[in-house]
């Protein structure tokens, strides 16, 4: 009998053992190298998705610790201003107390020269008296050595503004 699809035994058996070892061949490479590979990729799949909860809560905490520290900044602007404004208040303090110090050291250098100045004119005046009562008296003993009268009197008053000098009547 002729074969229509020319299937023989020996064919048909090779085709099933064939098929069979690579049904075999296929659990067991299944078995040995998809199922580790499947495991791999779980586990890296698994350790990506820790990473990026790890990477989600180090950027929640980094946000918290950059709200901090710019909380942080605000108050320590603002303790910055308040010692400032502290210093400033010092300063114009102690502006206002050396300026004080300054005009009561003028004050009293002021006084000082006006009683040096009263000194001044009071050894003055009695510098002047002591000269008009030495004229005084250089005058009387030329009247008396001269027994005079008026016309001496006002020849030796003549006499003895020259001799003093007109300046000295002056200043």
């Amino acid at each position: 009998m002729e074969r229509l699809i020319n299937f023989d035994p020996q064919w048909i058996n090779d085709v099933v053992i064939t098929g069979i070892n690579i049904f075999i061949l296929f659990f067991a490479m299944s078995y040995l190298l998809f199922n580790p590979a499947r495991d791999y990729l779980e586990k890296r799949r698994k350790k990506i998705a820790g990473d990026l909860e790890t990477a989600k809560s180090s950027r929640e905490s980094a946000l918290a610790l950059q709200a901090e520290y710019e909380e942080k900044l605000r108050s320590i602007d603002k303790e910055a201003e308040a010692i400032l404004d502290e210093a400033r208040k010092k300063a114009k303090k102690q502006e206002a107390e050396i300026l004080e110090e300054a005009r009561a050291e003028a004050g009293r250098i002021l006084e000082r020269a006006s009683r040096e100045i009263d000194l001044e004119k009071k050894k003055a005046l009695e510098d002047v008296k002591t000269e008009i009562v030495s004229i005084a008296s250089l005058m009387a003993g030329k009247a008396v050595a001269a027994s005079m009268d008026v016309k001496i009197q006002d020849s030796l008053i003549q006499e003895t503004l020259k001799e003093m000098g007109e300046s000295t009547w002056q200043s």
